[in-house]
C-alpha cells in the first residue's frame, strides 16, 4: 500500500485516508494482476466486468498502437474517423434489428444520462412536456452520475445521501427468477395511473448489477416491454454491465429477443482497455429528437473506438459462448453446494457470473486480504461475494477462484 495514494487520494466508495488498503499493481498480463511486493492474483473481478479477454491481449495491444500512429484523438464536432463508423456499424449490426443510431460518449453513466436526455427530449419534442418522470425496479444501478442516481435503487442503493436533492421518479417490485406476477400487477398499476407523466421505463435486463447482483426471469422483458408499449412509455435497457457475451447471450436482452427503444452499453465495449460507452436508439427517437444537446470532450475518442472494433471481432470470432458455458458449468457444480451453509443467503450464477450472497455484511479489508493470500482478487461489497472472471480464463485458474471462495465461506 502506498501512504501517498493512502493519505491523498480518494478511491471508489472509500474516504481519505481510506481506512481499506489499495493494493499496487506493477504489471497485468492474462488474467493476472502481479501486485507489488512479488504477488500474483488471478483477477476474478475482470477490472469491473470489463476486461473480458483478460490483460495485455497481443490484438488489443496492436489495435491501440496502430491507431495511435495516427492520432490519439480529435474532437468529434464536425469530423469525424473510421474507427468510430466502423464501431457505430457494428454496433447496429449486432444490436436488435430496430436499433439503427449510435451516439457515443466516455463512460456508462453518461450514456445513462444520454438515454434519459433522449427520452425527455423525444416527448418535448411531441408536445407532451408533462412526460418527465422515469420508472424502474427497486435494485437497479445505473451509475454514479447525477441523472444515473436518480434511477437507483432509492432505499438499498449507494445514492441515499442525495435522496432530497434528486428527481423523483417511480420505483416498482422486482421480479424474480421464480416468480413476476406482483412484480408485473405493480408495473402495470403504477403505468395506469401516472402514464401521462412517465417518460421511460429504464432497468437492466435479467441481470442487476451494482444494486444487488440479483437474477430474474427475462420473460418480465417481454410483458414489461408490451406494458409500456400499451402506455406509451419508452423502453430503455441498460446493458452495460450485462452486455458482450457476460450472462451467456451476447446481449441479455436476447434471451427473450426483446427490441428496446434505447440501449446503453460500455464496460466491456473495449474489452476493458479504454473508457468508452454507446447509447443506441431507433429511427423514431432519433427523428423525433433532433439536435442533442449533448457533446463529450472526448466523445467517439479514435483509440477507444479502435480497441473496441477490435475487442468485438475477437469476442465474435472466438468461442465465446462455449466458454461461457464452460465457465457456468464449473460456477454451478462448485459453489451450488454452498447453499446449504447456514451463513449463505443465496448462490446466484448466470453465464460467467456466480454470486454468493451471506446473511450478514462482509468485513471487506479482511476478506480481500485473505483472498490475496489464496491467489484471487475478488472486490466484495456488502453481503455479496461475487466473481465475474475475464472469459479466457483456463479451469485450472478458475479452481483456484471458486476454491478460495469456499475457503472464505467455510471462515466467516
Amino acid at each position: 500500500m502506498d501512504t501517498f495514494d493512502q493519505q491523498h487520494i480518494w478511491h471508489p466508495y472509500a474516504k481519505v485516508p481510506n481506512t481499506i488498503p489499495a493494493y499496487v499493481v506493477e504489471s497485468a498480463d492474462g488474467v493476472y494482476l502481479q501486485l507489488e511486493g512479488g504477488i500474483k492474483v488471478i483477477d476474478g473481478m475482470s477490472s469491473w466486468w470489463s476486461a473480458i479477454h483478460g490483460y495485455n491481449h497481443p490484438v488489443l495491444n496492436q489495435a491501440i498502437e496502430t491507431q495511435l500512429k495516427k492520432m490519439s484523438h480529435v474532437m468529434f464536432g464536425g469530423l469525424t474517423h473510421q474507427p468510430a463508423i466502423d464501431l457505430a456499424k457494428i454496433l447496429v449490426e449486432i444490436t436488435p434489428e430496430n436499433l439503427t443510431k449510435v451516439f457515443f460518449t466516455d463512460s456508462g453513466s453518461v450514456s445513462v444520462e444520454v438515454a434519459l436526455k433522449m427520452a425527455l427530449q423525444y416527448w418535448h419534442n411531441k408536445g407532451q412536456t408533462d412526460k418527465h418522470k422515469f420508472i424502474t425496479i427497486r435494485g437497479g444501478y445505473h451509475g454514479d452520475t447525477f441523472g444515473a442516481m436518480s434511477v437507483c435503487d432509492p432505499d438499498n442503493g449507494m445514492h441515499h445521501l442525495f435522496a432530497g436533492v434528486l428527481p423523483k421518479h417511480f420505483f416498482v417490485k422486482s421480479p424474480s427468477m421464480v416468480s413476476m406476477d406482483e412484480a408485473l400487477q405493480d408495473l402495470e398499476s403504477i403505468l395506469k395511473q401516472n402514464s401521462k407523466s412517465i417518460a421511460a421505463m429504464i432497468l437492466e435486463p435479467v441481470v442487476q448489477g451494482a444494486g444487488g447482483m440479483r437474477i430474474y426471469n427475462p420473460q418480465y422483458l417481454t410483458k414489461a416491454k408490451a406494458l409500456c408499449n400499451t402506455h406509451k412509455v419508452l423502453f430503455i435497457l441498460d446493458e452495460i454491465a450485462t452486455g458482450f457475451g457476460r450472462t451467456g447471450e451476447l446481449f441479455a436482452l436476447e434471451y427473450v429477443d426483446v427490441e428496446p427503444d434505447i440501449l446503453c452499453l460500455g464496460k466491456a465495449l473495449t474489452g476493458g482497455y479504454m473508457t468508452l460507452a454507446a447509447t443506441l436508439t431507433t429511427d423514431d427517437v432519433a427523428n423525433t429528437v433532433g439536435t442533442l444537446m449533448h457533446g463529450p470532450t472526448f466523445m467517439a475518442n479514435p483509440l477507444a473506438c479502435a480497441v473496441a472494433n477490435a475487442s468485438i471481432k475477437l469476442l465474435l470470432n472466438s468461442d465465446w459462448q462455449d466458454n461461457i458455458a464452460r465457465i457456468e458449468k464449473h460456477f454451478h457444480a462448485e459453489l451450488s453446494s454452498l447453499r446449504i451453509n447456514d451463513k449463505v443467503a443465496d448462490v446466484r450464477i448466470l453465464g460467467a457470473i456466480a454470486v454468493v450472497e451471506m446473511q450478514d455484511d462482509i468485513k471487506v479489508e479482511l476478506i480481500q486480504n485473505r483472498l490475496i493470500e489464496l491467489g484471487v482478487w475478488l472486490r466484495p461489497y456488502g453481503s455479496l461475494l461475487y466473481t465475474m472472471p475475464p472469459f479466457t480464463i483456463k479451469d485450472d485458474e478458475l479452481s483456484l477462484i471458486t476454491k478460495a471462495i469456499k475457503t472464505v465461506v467455510a471462515e466467516l
